[in-house]
């Protein structure tokens, strides 16, 4: 049996450590980014076998490293756009919003993941695989003080949309997870206790059951997607 590969962006915590070591447990490959090195080599460390790469997905070359290490290991079947940035805390409103900072969170947010996706498609057709772009209810509700980072979740929600259009060979998922108790939950509201939001791992079942189901293309919430007890 043909061992899987996945690429996973902001691999060091929250769901993308959570679903690293899910799918490392499952015997697949994998290839980790995140843009703090400490916390990326400490899941290296629980993952010896993948190739973690710490840097700015909103950097060139290092995305080109990523597409390296996943063309290394021989084939793509899966791409999550998880890596993300709230640009600046507390959440400013639009009308106080610096436009340099939101440019920041769409660099990082919508066009890190398109350019990332546009360099790994020849591997990803290959294998008939799967992009996983995470997403947010802020990119569907309007919630004061997310418009920067909700309008750049609908934008890359826009992205994926034309994406599976344009791919009908591949499975392209923009996928809510909804709240959880995240370092980005808690910056996004500080000093507040968000201890009652569910750990990542409780998303999994319903991330898991995504990516083996492979439904059509679309737009996918962990809540309609929880597996029955």
């Amino acid at each position: 049996m043909t061992t899987r590969t996945a690429l996973i962006t902001g691999a060091s915590r929250g769901l993308g450590r959570a679903l690293a070591r899910s799918l490392d447990a499952d015997g697949w490959h994998l290839v980790l980014d995140a843009r703090h090195p400490d916390d990326l080599q400490a899941v290296a460390a629980e993952l010896p076998a993948a190739v973690a790469i710490a840097g700015d997905v909103a950097d060139p070359g290092h995305r080109g490293a990523l597409r390296a290490a996943a063309a290394e290991l021989g084939r793509l079947d899966l791409l999550v756009n998880n890596a993300s940035t709230l640009g600046v805390t507390p959440l400013p409103t639009l009308a106080r919003h610096r436009l340099d900072v939101l440019r920041q969170v769409y660099e990082v947010n919508v066009l890190a993941p398109l350019a990332l996706t546009q360099l790994t498609l020849r591997l990803l057709r290959s294998s008939g695989g799967t992009v996983l772009n995470v997403t947010s209810d802020a990119a569907v509700e309007a919630y004061g003080g997310w418009g920067g980072y909700g309008s750049s979740k609908a934008a890359l929600e826009q992205v994926s949309n034309v994406l599976a259009v344009e791919e009908p060979d591949l499975h392209v998922y923009w996928f809510d997870p909804g709240d959880m108790r995240t370092q980005m939950h808690q910056d996004a509201f500080a000093g507040e206790d968000i201890s009652d939001r569910p750990e990542p791992e409780t998303v999994l079942p319903a991330l898991r059951r995504l990516l083996e189901s492979r439904p059509p293309s679309g737009r996918y919430r962990a809540a309609d997607l929880a597996v029955p007890a």
